[in-house]
């Protein structure tokens, strides 16, 4: 929807997009600026936000963003639930990768817990996370396709994000929001079907992906639309607080599996691409490059696991269900599992942080325990959040359609946006 703006009449409008004339002309020209709402429920955002853009014709010439439009206080809501209860929570922010997200969450709690995490189960969930981002980068690369005009990129692609969905219901019984693993672990171990789903994602998808590339990476069309677009250096990048593929596609080789490792990410070898310009193109080649390097990281966690130490979860009692078998035959079994079910084993007092290398950046939980059974003030990191402050800063001077590639290209998911 459109409206023609009287914006001689508006000194702050007039101020924001750094007009100081006073011509009678000038001023009919401005005149003919118009507002648009891109949003809140256009289905070129992918989501539900508002960004109300001033228009010289098809020139962007300033804009104001509108968050919360699905706002759902998970922060608040999970100081009324017990850890284990907070994990769906965290399924619902970025749903495009939510193993990230819940091992994320189960690194934080363990970390205020002192929990050990076996070796192996550290590579388990290592394979799954990278899982998540070859799912999350799939999604944004090939939606981003669609919207410079090519769909045949995305159909190709897109199955293979149903395999590793198949994948993810196998190991745990969801698809989307999967709530995935516990304190110490995972709830079970990888079955032969899983292990066969991952081989077969090993084997067949980088045929594919190379296929994407090809469809892409030196396409005219896609060339044109996305180069020099929604450009952003790489000091306004880390001044706005940037991470992950946007980060990196400005040249900073800032990464939390290299900076600072969790789960294992020591014990592997991948490399960390960076862009140069900062621009649409270079957020969809980093990505790209990511799944690659993804792709890698489980091949040598595959070849790991067998030699691996330790089982797929804790011994740990306290905070580990107990096998069901042992619950109806052991009383002390079946104390723990009473006691974990409902949520009646205090943790201790602290306050930590703790992050991970998200599909869209560095995802971090800051959790304060007052030695309760529920988190005294728990705050999520959501990088959406951080770097969707810039987006009508890149969209300025681009033109309407530039927009819809940036937001694309940005990666921005409400869910994790709001949260």
């Amino acid at each position: 929807m459109a409206n023609i703006v009287p914006v001689e009449k508006d000194p702050q409008m007039l101020d924001s997009i750094g007009y100081k004339s006073t011509k009678i002309e000038d001023a009919m020209y401005m005149n003919e600026l118009t507002t648009l709402n891109l949003g809140p429920t256009h289905p070129a955002t992918h989501g539900i936000f508002q960004n109300v853009l001033l228009m010289d014709g098809e020139k962007i010439v300033a804009g104001e963003s509108t968050v919360g439009y699905i706002h759902r206080a998970f922060e608040k809501i999970a100081e009324q639930r017990p850890f284990y209860q907070i994990t769906t929570l965290t399924d619902r922010m970025n749903y495009c990768s939510s193993p990230i997200n819940n091992m994320g969450w189960w690194m934080t709690v363990e970390k205020l817990l002192g929990v050990q995490v076996p070796q192996k189960a550290q590579y388990m969930r290592i394979i799954l996370m990278e899982l998540a981002r070859i799912a999350d980068h799939i999604i944004c690369n090939g939606i981003l396709g669609v919207d410079s005009g090519a769909f045949s990129g995305f159909l190709y692609i897109y199955q293979w994000r149903e395999h590793i969905y198949d994948i993810y219901e196998e190991v745990c019984g969801a698809r989307l929001t999967t709530n995935m693993g516990r304190i110490g672990g995972l709830e079970r171990d990888f079955s032969e079907k899983a292990i066969a789903g991952i081989k077969k994602l090993l084997k067949e998808f980088p045929a594919v992906l190379k296929e994407f590339e090809t469809l892409f990476n030196r396409n005219r069309i896609f060339m044109d639309r996305t180069i020099g677009v929604g450009a952003i250096s790489a000091e306004r990048a880390l001044n706005y607080g940037f991470t992950g593929p946007n980060l990196r596609a400005c040249g900073v080789d800032y990464d939390v599996r290299v900076n600072e490792p969790y789960s294992g990410y020591q014990d592997f070898e991948f490399d960390i691409p960076v862009g140069e310009n900062g621009d649409t193109y270079d957020r969809f080649m980093v990505r790209n490059e990511e799944m690659w390097q993804s792709l890698r990281i489980i091949q040598q966690a595959m070849d790991k696991l067998p030699k691996a130490e330790g089982s797929y979860h804790a011994n740990d009692s306290r905070y580990y269900l107990p096998p069901k078998q042992e619950v109806y035959k052991n009383m002390e079994a079946l104390i723990y599992h009473f006691k974990i079910v409902m949520g009646e084993i205090d943790a201790p007092v602290g306050e930590v942080y703790h992050c991970v290398e998200g599909g869209n950046g560095e995802l971090g939980f800051y959790l304060i325990s007052d030695g309760g059974r529920t988190p005294y003030r728990l705050h999520f990191r959501r990088p959406c959040f951080i770097y969707y402050q810039a987006y009508t800063e890149m969209c300025k001077g681009q033109q309407i359609s530039d927009a819809i590639m940036i937001m694309s290209s940005l990666n921005v998911i409400a869910g994790e946006l709001d949260a």
